[in-house]
């Protein structure tokens, strides 16, 4: 793919994780089934603290909003009849648990649970973050040419600081200027990356965002931000069309910055 200028009014790097930074595997097959196969005991064994109980308020008020939805899975109220009762309710949050991820859906219910258990997964040692081998050197010399590094990713921000402060390269967070997530808009509409450019203080032209989908591409691109789409093992293909159009890179190095020379 050779190389790619870097515009000169770029001033900061807005980078996705899934398929970006971090292979697609490492998140469907070691961070999503991790959830699936330990959100019962996760609850069981949380379910009296506050802040688990603050995930099932909101998991519960997301039932609510889907409630008219296919396969929608509602989660009862407790009214504290015992043992079977509370079963029965935390049956309810795994099934809704489990139709949310069913559906990718990347409600910010979902992501604050998947966050607190990932948490405790990446504290225990159970999960390190994987980065591909490019990311980290890379990101290094950017900060050298002056540039400054943020991350926008549909998980919460909580899980974005776990998957680089607990990552095959060590604690990389401080490489990092900045996190976003869906709290700031959906990575498919072009008003948050007006807002993140906002956030940044600086113009959406000032920001390149780099992402391995072209929806996110597109939506980053409306509002005025350049993009460039990664290209890595595992990620879904391009269309002959998004090949033409998109400017594409497979590794971070690829990227020339005009500054830095």
């Amino acid at each position: 793919m050779g190389v790619l200028p870097v515009p000169a009014e770029v001033r900061a790097i807005l980078l996705d994780i899934e398929g970006t930074t971090t292979p697609i595997a490492f998140v469907q097959e070691t961070l999503f089934p991790y959830i699936k196969d330990n959100v019962k005991e996760y609850l069981r064994t949380h379910w009296e603290e506050e802040e688990c109980q603050r995930d099932v308020g909101l998991l519960r008020k997301q039932a609510q909003e889907d409630s008219s939805l296919d396969g929608a899975v509602p989660i009862p109220l407790e009214s504290g009849s015992g043992e079977e009762e509370l079963e029965q309710v935390i049956q309810a949050v795994v099934d809704n648990v489990h139709w949310q991820m069913s559906l990718d859906r990347k409600t910010t219910a979902l992501k604050q649970l998947q966050g607190h258990m990932w948490r405790a997964a990446y504290a225990t040692g159970h999960v390190k973050g994987e980065i591909f081998e490019d990311v980290v050197p890379a990101i290094r010399k950017w900060r050298e040419a002056g540039m400054k590094v943020y991350i926008y990713s549909s998980g919460s921000i909580e899980a974005q600081k776990l998957l680089f402060g607990y990552s095959t390269e060590g604690d990389i967070l401080e490489l990092f200027d900045g996190h976003f997530d869906t709290k700031i808009g959906p990575k498919v509409e072009s008003e948050s990356y007006r807002r993140i450019a906002a956030s940044i203080g600086c113009a959406t032209n000032n920001i390149l965002f780099l992402t391995d989908v072209p929806r996110e591409a597109n939506a980053a691109e409306e509002a005025d931000t350049h993009v460039a789409v990664v290209i890595r093992p595992g990620n879904a293909g391009l269309t002959d069309d998004e090949k033409s159009y998109y400017s594409l890179i497979s590794s971070f190095t690829e990227l020339f910055l005009p500054s830095s020379t």
